[in-house]
């Protein structure tokens, strides 16, 4: 009987590579952000003339990194069990 391995989410490397994966969540929420504001000028003006700036940014990077985290938890732990 093999011996049980850990989780790969457990390890060191595993939360470094959790980590990586939410830091590119930012970057794309960011980058989506910017290109919605660049070709949609209803969303420029709304920011333009309001206090949403913060939320609005606040809402895309979370939504994006906590999608992106999650992502690569599922990828992490599917990756080493065959089918």
């Amino acid at each position: 009987m093999r011996a049980r391995k850990s989780s790969g989410l457990v390890s060191t490397r595993g939360a470094i590579r959790l980590i990586t994966n939410a830091m590119m969540g930012v970057a794309f929420g960011l980058t989506f952000g910017l290109a919605l504001v660049v070709t949609n000028p209803a969303v420029a003006a709304l920011l333009r003339d309001s206090e949403a700036r913060i939320v609005f940014v606040v809402t895309l990077v979370t939504t994006f990194a906590i999608g992106a985290t999650l992502t690569g938890a599922v990828f992490i732990l599917f990756e080493d069990k065959e089918f």
